[in-house]
């Protein structure tokens, strides 16, 4: 499977928000993010980097 987490950038430091994400979709208001079985959730945020290898997600708030 192809699932990557999600870390949301604070202070310099990442701290993992979603693990196993499924679906990362920028809508108005932030970052739609969504794990298998779980519903979405939208957060305020925005993508800084997605790294496809390491299988990485990162959000930074805005």
């Amino acid at each position: 499977m192809c699932q990557s987490s999600v870390y949301l950038e604070k202070d310099g430091q990442e701290e993992e928000i979603l693990k196993d994400a499924i679906l990362v979709e920028p809508v108005e208001g932030g970052v739609k993010v969504q794990a298998l079985f779980e519903s979405p959730k939208v957060i305020k945020a925005r993508i800084k980097k997605i790294d496809l290898l390491k299988h990485k997600v990162i959000l930074e708030e805005e």
